[in-house]
């Protein structure tokens, strides 16, 4: 899968979460939708890509992100 698309789609789930939640739950929750709805080889390619710098990745997808690791 593209990665750009997967790190707009993290993008666009953080954003939604920080609009509901203050920024650690928005974490918290964006790493749960990740772990729960995508597929583990999606999750592989933006655990990868955020540990590479992932610098299209918000604050809050890049933190989510990573407590998948």
């Amino acid at each position: 899968m593209d990665i750009h698309h997967l790190a707009r789609m993290a993008n666009q789930i953080g954003e939604f979460f920080a609009s509901a939640t203050g920024h650690e739950a928005a974490i918290t929750d964006t790493a749960n939708h990740l772990r729960n709805f995508w597929e583990p080889r999606m999750r592989r390619e933006i655990v990868e890509y955020a540990k590479s710098g992932g610098v299209e990745l918000s604050e809050v997808a890049r933190a989510a992100v990573l407590k998948l690791a």
